[in-house]
C-alpha cells in the first residue's frame, strides 16, 4: 500500500497529525497546570471568602417587603471573620490614614482580639489562634465598603477607594454619604439588604411552595443557645450563661451545627449585626445605614426576627457590629476567556522562545 510521508519530516502524513494534536494537547494540559499552579499560589497569599449561591432569581418578596432579588449571587457562607480582616488590615493599613482598625478591637473584652504594633507607616496586625474564626467586629460601615472593594480589586495592594463603591477617601456620615451606593461594575460589595435577607428567611423548597421562614435558622421557632446541640435552632445571642463560649461573647463562625438558612449560611440571626447597604435614616448631616441579624450583645428579645431592622450611623464601630459580604457571579463565558487568554499567552511565549 502506498502511504504518504511529509518530506521534511519523514513521517506519514497520518502519524504527524497525531504528532501535532498531542503536541496541542500537551500545550492545553501545560495551561491548565499553570492556571492551577497560579490559583494554589494566589490561594497560599490571599483571603479566600466561603460563599454559598443564591438562586432563584425573580423570587417573591416577604410580607416585610424584603427578600426579592432578580438576580443570582453569591454570598458569604460566615461573617467576615477577624483573620480576614487582620490580613486585609496588614496589606492596607500599614499608616491606616483611613481608620480601618479600631483599638477597642484588642483592648476591649469583647474585641475581636486583633492587635497591632509598631508605629505609623510601619504598623503590623496580628490574631490569637482562638479568634481568627470569629467574626471581626467594632467595624464601620465605611471600613466594611473598603474591605469589598480591596476584595474586588484582588486583594494584595488593591484599591480600597474604588470598586462596588466610589470612596476617594470619604470617611464621614454627612449628607454626601447617601449617594455613596454601589456601582455597576461590582465584583464584592457589602451585602444589600434584599440580598441579606433572601439568604436568611428565603426557601424555594419550604413545604407547602416557597416562602419565608421567621428565623434565619430555617425554623419559625425561636432559636436555642446550646452550642453541644447538634439537632439545630440554635444562635448566639444574650441569656444565660453570657457570654456563651468559656469567656468569648462571639463563637466561631458555624458553631451551631444544622442551624443554617435554607442556602447554607450561618449566623444570620446572632452573633454579631451585620451591616447592609440600606439607607434608613437621613438628614442635611447625616445618613444611617442598616443592620441586620442579631448579636450576643442584646437580651433575647432582640434576636432578629425576620420583622425587625435596625441601623446606625455609618461611622459607629461597636461590639456587636460586624458585617458579611455579597460576590457577583461571573458569567461562564468569562472564565472560558481566561483560560483561552491564558493558553494563548504561553503559546506565543513558546513561539518567541
Amino acid at each position: 500500500m502506498f502511504r504518504h510521508f511529509n518530506t521534511e519530516t519523514n513521517l506519514p502524513f497520518k502519524a504527524q497529525k497525531n504528532a501535532i494534536k498531542g503536541e496541542k494537547m500537551k500545550k492545553v494540559f501545560g495551561a491548565m497546570a499553570v492556571i492551577a499552579l497560579l490559583c494554589l499560589c494566589v490561594a497560599a497569599h490571599a483571603v479566600v471568602m466561603e460563599t454559598v449561591e443564591v438562586g432563584n432569581a425573580g423570587n417573591t418578596a416577604d410580607t416585610t417587603g424584603y427578600g426579592s432579588v432578580a438576580y443570582t449571587y453569591n454570598i458569604g457562607k460566615y461573617e467576615v471573620t477577624a483573620g480576614q480582616y487582620t490580613e486585609f488590615l496588614n496589606a492596607k493599613a500599614k499608616t491606616d490614614k483611613y481608620g480601618l482598625y479600631n483599638p477597642f478591637m484588642a483592648s476591649n473584652t469583647a474585641g475581636c482580639q486583633i492587635q497591632r504594633t509598631g508605629g505609623s507607616g510601619s504598623y503590623t496586625y496580628s490574631i490569637a489562634s482562638d479568634y481568627a474564626n470569629r467574626p471581626v467586629n467594632y467595624v464601620s460601615y465605611w471600613d466594611a465598603c473598603r474591605f469589598a472593594n480591596w476584595l474586588g480589586n484582588g486583594q494584595g495592594n488593591g484599591s480600597t477607594e474604588a470598586g462596588a463603591y466610589t470612596l476617594n477617601g470619604y470617611n464621614w456620615n454627612d449628607g454626601h454619604g447617601n449617594t455613596i451606593q454601589r456601582n455597576a461594575n461590582w465584583k464584592w460589595a457589602v451585602t444589600s439588604e434584599d440580598e441579606w435577607y433572601k439568604a436568611a428567611y428565603y426557601d424555594p423548597n419550604k413545604a407547602g411552595g416557597a416562602g419565608y421562614w421567621d428565623y434565619p435558622t430555617s425554623s419559625n421557632t425561636t432559636p436555642g443557645r446550646d452550642m453541644a446541640d447538634a439537632s439545630g435552632n440554635n444562635a448566639n445571642y444574650y441569656g444565660n450563661p453570657y457570654p456563651i463560649d468559656s469567656g468569648k461573647y462571639t463563637t466561631v463562625v458555624g458553631e451551631f451545627q444544622n442551624s443554617d438558612s435554607p442556602y447554607g449560611t450561618f449566623d444570620q440571626g446572632g452573633n454579631i449585626y451585620e451591616w447592609n447597604e440600606a439607607i434608613r435614616s437621613e438628614g442635611s448631616n447625616y445618613a444611617d445605614r442598616g443592620l441586620r441579624g442579631g448579636s450576643f450583645y442584646l437580651p433575647d428579645d432582640f434576636l432578629q426576627a425576620s420583622s425587625y431592622r435596625y441601623h446606625y450611623d455609618t461611622l459607629s464601630e461597636f461590639r456587636h457590629i460586624g458585617f458579611r459580604v455579597s460576590e457577583v457571579v461571573p458569567e461562564p463565558s468569562s472564565i472560558i476567556a481566561l483560560a483561552g487568554g491564558l493558553v494563548g499567552l504561553l503559546g506565543m511565549r513558546r513561539r518567541r522562545a
